[in-house]
């Protein structure tokens, strides 16, 4: 049998130890790492198509978690004793992975590539989630897939004393009052660029904030995210002790050899820049998404036109049509960039810190216990809440602790809230990691069972979509729970921030469009009451984000967050009146 190649390291502020082992399992794989913290082992493997396959105008890449239930000692509690399809926690840990991970492969390269992650060991102490980023990335460091990495992940828990504890326990972070994941990667300066946060509230935070414990504000999650880079940095520095570990045992890592594929070339992007620029200025002023989507596609329509020509009179790029319609939407968002930095204003016309008028409404459907439909702009959900006796809690057949579930958030957005068509049914992995989002957000104000002897369902239907459905949801279900009488400690609000990175400038924006999310650098979604943050997450398309920016966007959506809330405070103040008549 081959022998293991390992290394090992302490994680400094706990009495943990993180370990990597190669060379010992699945040795016809690219790249296989088992990791470990505690008793909680993964085994992840990396690998990756030798070509591209015909047609691919994106890269695939795939992450699946794979939850065995014997690493629990447990047997599936199915009617066939086997495991079926992924368990939410599964796709939210295959969404928790690929999102640090997918900015660091390079521009152009398309060949097919999949991260598989298996769970060895649940030891019920230690989450194998974060383990599972760290893992993948130092799969990926020795399997020859182009990758520039190594990526490093920590969870810290904010305790009741107001410390950071790293890579808590389950019983750790339940009696934390808040929990951040952050991921990042290491600068030739030694400094930490922050590629994704995820994080959310305790279940009892409110309950421990009541007895004295310090609330979770934006400074002390800046705070968070400045302790985060040296657990970190103690996981990169294993990867690349194993990376120099594997090379010194085996040689050189080959490679894998790749052709970039380019959308277009540079000589129609030129053509394009020059016939197109004149025909999107005015397209891309347009405020409402409908118009400016139909004037975008109206130029792009007699760009093609005038480049490619047609089969009785071709142009200078014929045959080329899908490379022209690229480059124009490289160009627009290239001017949408330049008029954000440049002039300060915006698609809608908004300056960067603005948010769009916003609207509220509750008791919309007669037959349910609770409804609130929340207007930010042109997105629109309507939150729909079911209150039942505490013997509904949710069964939970998982590898954790966590056995059942008394609050729960789903989230559906059908393809005609954007005036499309397309499948519908059971959710995809986007409206499950919205739903999750949503709870954690909302979550840590409802009272719990002992205090309100109910067990609650939420259902948030998205209308209309034109940026950040999810903190829509947010709003609208502090507005249902109102409505079905919940006494949550406070309104929840929630505002998605983008950010623009050019020529070294970095121009946060407040309540961002959906062209803004697809042509910007930063997804970053902030939730909470007037006094403490209870959800965040945030995702980035470039090399990492510096903490101080990500502090200082912090504060811009403090501000908004406290527009929304007065909002929210208004109607419960208004609500409380009529009950009282």
């Amino acid at each position: 049998m081959a022998e293991a190649i390992s290394v090992s390291g302490p994680i400094s502020g706990s009495d943990k130890t993180l370990r990597f082992e190669t060379g010992k399992l699945a040795l016809q794989s690219q790249g296989a790492v088992v990791a470990s913290i505690g008793k909680t082992t993964v085994l992840v493997t990396a690998n990756a198509a030798k070509s591209v396959r015909d047609g691919i105008d994106f890269f695939p890449l795939t992450v699946d978690v794979e939850e065995r239930a014997y690493a629990a000692g447990k047997i599936p509690g199915s009617f066939f004793r086997r495991e079926g399809r992924p368990s939410q926690q599964a796709i939210l840990t295959c969404r928790l992975i690929d999102r640090p991970l997918r900015p660091a492969f390079p521009d152009g390269y398309r060949n097919e590539t999949q991260i598989v992650v298996t769970v060895l060991g649940a030891d019920q102490v230690n989450p194998h989630d974060v383990l599972a980023i760290n893992a993948s990335s130092a799969a990926l460091m020795i399997s020859g897939i182009p990758f520039d990495g190594p990526i490093g992940a920590v969870r810290v828990a904010y305790s009741q004393e107001g410390t950071w504890i790293p890579n808590p326990t389950f019983e750790e972070g339940d009696a934390g009052t808040f929990e951040l994941v952050v991921a990042g990667r290491e600068l030739d300066n030694g400094d930490v660029a922050i590629m994704m946060v995820e994080a959310g509230g305790t279940e009892k935070s409110f309950e421990f904030y009541a007895n004295g414990a310090p609330k979770v504000s934006e400074s002390v999650i800046a705070a968070g995210l400045e302790a985060s880079k040296q657990w970190i940095k103690e996981s990169i520095k294993l990867q690349r002790q194993l990376t120099a570990s594997v090379i010194a045992a085996k040689g050189r890592i080959e490679p894998l050899s790749y052709t970039p594929v380019l959308d277009y070339s540079a000589e129609v992007y030129a053509a394009v820049e020059r016939v197109a620029t004149a025909k999107l200025q005015p397209a891309i002023r347009i405020s409402l998404k409908k118009d400016r989507n139909a004037a975008i596609d109206e130029a792009t329509a007699a760009t093609v036109a005038e480049l490619a020509g047609s089969a009785a009179a071709p142009g200078q790029f014929a045959g080329q049509e899908k490379q022209i319609k690229e480059a124009v939407r490289s160009l627009t968002k290239h001017l949408v960039r330049q008029r954000v930095i440049g002039e300060n204003v915006r698609i809608d016309g908004r300056g960067p810190c603005d948010i769009r008028p916003l609207s509220a409404e509750v008791g919309l459907l007669n037959t349910a216990h609770g409804t609130g439909l929340f207007q930010r702009g042109e997105t629109q959900v309507m939150n729909v809440v079911t209150l039942a006796m505490p013997r509904m809690n949710q069964m939970i057949d998982s590898i954790t602790p966590t056995t059942e579930k008394r609050y729960m958030h789903d989230y559906n957005m059908p393809p005609w809230a954007n005036g499309e068509t397309g499948r519908v049914g059971s959710p995809k992995r986007r409206e499950i990691g919205h739903g999750a989002l949503a709870e954690r957000a909302v979550f840590p104000v409802v009272p719990n069972q002992e205090q309100f002897a109910y067990t609650l369902r939420l259902v948030s239907e998205v209308m209309s979509s034109n940026g950040s459905t999810s903190m829509a949801s947010v709003c609208a279900s502090s507005l249902a729970l109102m409505d079905a009488g919940v006494p949550i400690v406070a309104p929840v609000a929630g505002i998605a921030m983008g950010l623009i990175f050019e020529d070294g400038k970095y121009t946060a924006l407040t309540d961002i469009l959906g062209a803004e999310d697809a042509f910007g650098d930063m997804d970053f979604k902030v939730a909470g009451t007037s006094d403490a943050v209870t959800a965040l997450q945030l995702d980035t398309k470039i090399d990492g984000i510096p903490s101080d920016v990500l502090a200082s966007a912090l504060q811009q959506a403090k501000r908004s967050e406290e527009h929304t809330s007065e909002l929210q405070s208004q109607f419960r103040i208004s609500y409380a009146v009529f009950c009282l008549k």
